[in-house]
């Protein structure tokens, strides 16, 4: 209502002057004594957030995959598999795994049917592993969350593209892969008709 607050509980709503940017969801604020102190944290809190950028940098993903093995990085390519059907998900876990080589051993931290959802994401994050999907799609929300955090989602309609990928990435041989990026989605909810412009 334009009145000044000391104090906004949860599900109040607040304006706040002075932030350069926009704040996300479970951002801390602080409040400090001087201006000297105020630079002080603002500071740590950028290198902070410089260092979570880096290590998400730092994520598994075919394309440097082999240059990792010889860095002697991976010795251990973690995988979260899914697929349309059970019978899919067995067959290219176990080609798979059969790839596996003294320098590197492939190991599927997760198996499932259905589309990549949110959790499988999550997983993905955690264990560092790829996203591997077999006729399947991948949900909005778990798209963008892969976005946001460098998660490598392959998706394949042909089972023998997927394991070719996996072994040629191990051995360097992967070609670049070129990728569709979604910049959004739109949905027509009325069409109007304007007759002074012709329409």
């Amino acid at each position: 209502m334009g009145d000044r607050v000391t104090e906004a509980p949860p599900s109040t709503p607040v304006e706040v002057l002075g932030v350069s940017g926009v704040p996300e969801a479970g951002d801390e604020f602080f409040v400090v004594k001087d201006e000297k102190k105020a630079r002080t944290l603002s500071t740590l809190k950028q290198e902070e957030k410089r260092h979570r950028e880096l290590n998400k940098d730092q994520r598994i993903s075919l394309e440097h995959l082999y240059e990792q093995i010889k860095a002697g990085g991976i010795k251990e390519l973690k995988i979260v598999l899914k697929a349309d059907v059970q019978g899919s998900v067995e067959a290219l876990q176990k080609s798979l795994e059969d790839l596996s080589t003294k320098e590197v051993q492939l190991k599927a931290v997760h198996v499932g049917v259905g589309n990549i959802n949110e959790s499988d994401v999550m997983l993905a994050v955690v264990s560092n592993a790829i996203i591997i999907g077999f006729h399947v799609k991948i949900d909005p929300k778990a798209d963008e969350i892969s976005r946001k955090e460098n998660v490598d989602v392959k998706r394949y309609d042909v089972i023998y593209e997927a394991i070719n990928d996996v072994q040629a990435a191990m051995e360097g041989l992967l070609e670049p892969i070129t990728k569709e990026t979604v910049q959004g989605r739109a949905k027509v909810q009325q069409v109007f008709k304007v007759s002074k412009i012709g329409f």
